[in-house]
């Protein structure tokens, strides 16, 4: 059984005290505390003007993310809570502030995870948007999930992220220009299998004793569960079998050729390839060293592969799972010439403590200066329109229904623990309470300047998927209620909201594409803008988003974490993210 007794109770205070450490153990490193950003101190880089790799993601994988970062890998990390994508706003101070100024390009790795790929979207068209050049790369090798399961999301981000920072990051060192860093990276993704499996479910620090039980339960005595996910989330199947047999299925998973669901990558006899064993972070070095003996033993055996390079470690972590993943890497043409292989940049310099090598005495005798201070936005500065709005009237209708949306956290919760991680109902509260705090100090008439406290409230306190949906949602609805904007005093009316939201779910278009019967938000907003176009109705328009929302139980979902959620559960519940929109749009209702 995982364990459910912590040295720390505060997941908070753990993830930050973490990141701090890296700084410790590492002294060429820095962090921003606020920002959750381990970065390196700009004196330590031998070319200011090589290409910058960024990567990132919640946190509780460790030592990736944060524990890369170093000479030859990354020069910086975004982190976010535990098993949470950091928020876009997280992202955009990294490649605004935190990269060498002289870096002919930013290079940012994302795991391909919803909350993630939105994120890190988002602070990258940011950054584009100050003229940054930057380029991203998904990383998606799980083959748990297959073709016709995945559908719109595709593999997800597993260990094999290691092996993608590990060659991109040596390219970078080189000198290596951003196109080619980003096509190289692509490349790796394209020829990457992975597959995990694992005893139990982890245990999150600060979470009971009664609920790690239940964990435990779920998944049963004696058996292992294949498939399962960095986040805590159920494999594809449970079988009850030694760890040859266990070894047997996995490989067959990710190289039988017949297996057209899951044939991501044909790796032939011919083929030189890398092999990492990544624990999951509760697995003994005695029993991942005996499995790597397994994997080696049957990858000869049974398919005439003798990988290149073994790479055995805690790389890539799922807190304290008693679990690992096999990643195989096929060594394919860079096409850049001699030093510039698959394999040599794999085994290029690293100095950084999360890749399997120590630190260097230099690194450590240094006397690094620290960078010149700078001075940074805090605030984004808005232009006053004509839109206008009665500032108490809003304060008004968004009071009840914000507080109703905290109320119902329980329940979006138990939803979310059903289909999902459980994180949907804390992460809507969470927002919900900030934007009550700011309300009190929105006093103009001014409907932008509104957004203006509302959009970064939003940003800063809901991470995750919903987080990063929301805060999207949001910024395209004060731009295409800008777009409005006449040269005298307009009230904003209905008709305007209307036109503004209907835009603006055009605009989640660029980052998602969940439609309503994807078991999503989607399923509850989509329903109420049309209605409202039509009527102009409030009521009604809550009304049709009740019943897109009651829609989705039973409904399976094509998007989010829930794809990989099996069982019957979802048959019962509505979807978390829609019941918890819904219950908002009511109480906006019921409030005016």
């Amino acid at each position: 059984m995982s364990a459910a007794k912590h040295y720390l109770t505060d997941p908070t205070h753990a993830v930050l005290s973490n990141l701090n450490s890296l700084t410790l153990t590492n002294p060429s490193l820095l962090l921003d505390a606020q920002n959750k950003i381990v970065y390196r101190n700009p004196s330590s880089i031998s070319n200011l003007q090589n290409v910058s790799v960024v990567c990132g993601g919640g946190s509780g994988h460790e030592p990736g993310f944060a524990g890369f970062v170093g000479d030859g890998l990354l020069t910086a990390c975004v982190a976010g809570t535990i098993f949470a994508s950091p928020g876009a706003e997280q992202v955009r101070t990294c490649l605004q502030y935190r990269l060498p100024s002289e870096s002919k390009g930013i290079l940012v790795v994302a795991t391909n995870y919803t909350g993630d790929v939105l994120n890190f979207g988002m602070g990258v068209e940011k950054a584009r948007a100050l003229e940054k050049k930057v380029e991203m790369v998904v990383v998606g090798d799980d083959v748990g999930v297959g073709r016709e399961r995945g559908g719109k999301v595709g593999r997800r981000g597993l260990s094999g992220t290691a092996l993608v920072v590990k060659v991109v990051g040596a390219l970078a060192e080189q000198g290596v220009g951003l196109e080619d860093c980003a096509r190289v990276g692509h490349l790796v993704v394209n020829n990457l299998v992975s597959l995990g499996a694992s005893l139990s479910r982890v245990h999150v620090p600060g979470r009971g004793i009664e609920e790690a039980k239940e964990e435990e339960e779920r998944l049963g005595p004696g058996l292992v569960e294949i498939g399962m996910g960095i986040h805590n989330e159920p494999g594809c199947e449970k079988v009850k079998t030694d760890l040859p047999g266990l070894v047997k299925i996995m490989l067959g998973q990710m190289l039988d050729q017949s297996d057209k669901d899951r044939a991501y990558v044909k790796v032939e006899k011919t083929d030189e390839t890398v092999l990492l064993i990544n624990n999951f972070g509760g697995v003994s070095n005695l029993e991942l060293g005996a499995i790597t003996n397994e994997v080696v033993i049957q990858l000869e055996n049974n398919y005439g592969l003798k990988p290149r390079r073994i790479v055995q470690g805690t790389l890539f972590g799922s807190l304290d799972g008693p679990g690992f993943i096999v990643s195989i890497l096929k060594l394919a043409d860079t096409g850049l010439g001699p030093g510039k292989s698959l394999l040599e940049l794999i085994d290029a310099p690293a100095n950084a403590i999360g890749w399997p090598k120590c630190v260097t005495a230099e690194t450590w005798e240094k006397n690094y200066k620290p960078p010149p201070q700078r001075a940074e936005e805090t605030e984004h500065e808005t232009k006053p329109s004509n839109l206008k709005i009665d500032p108490t009237k809003l304060r008004k209708t968004l009071e009840p229904a914000l507080k109703k949306l905290i109320d119902a956290e329980a329940e979006v919760t138990k939803y979310d623990s059903v289909i999902g991680d459980g994180d949907c109902g804390i992460g809507l509260k969470r927002g919900a309470e900030a934007i009550l705090k700011v309300l009190p100090s929105i006093s103009s008439d001014d409907a932008m300047m509104a957004f203006a406290k509302i959009c970064p409230t939003v940003e800063n306190n809901m991470d995750g998927t919903s987080g990063a949906l929301y805060a999207i949602f949001l910024n395209s609805l004060a731009s295409n209620l800008r777009a409005q904007d006449t040269s005298s005093s307009t009230p904003v009316t209905t008709e305007i909201w209307a036109k503004a939201l209907a835009m603006s779910i055009g605009g989640l278009g660029k980052y998602t594409p969940a439609q309503p019967g994807d078991r999503t938000l989607m399923d509850a907003l989509v329903p109420f803008v049309e209605v409202l176009q039509k009527t102009g109705n409030t009521t009604e328009a809550a009304k049709a988003a009740k019943i897109g929302t009651d829609k989705t139980k039973g409904m399976k979902a094509s998007l989010g974490r829930s794809v990989y959620v099996g069982g019957t559960g979802f048959e019962e519940v509505p979807d978390p993210g829609a019941y918890g929109l819904s219950i908002f749009l009511s109480g906006i209702a019921d409030a005016l």
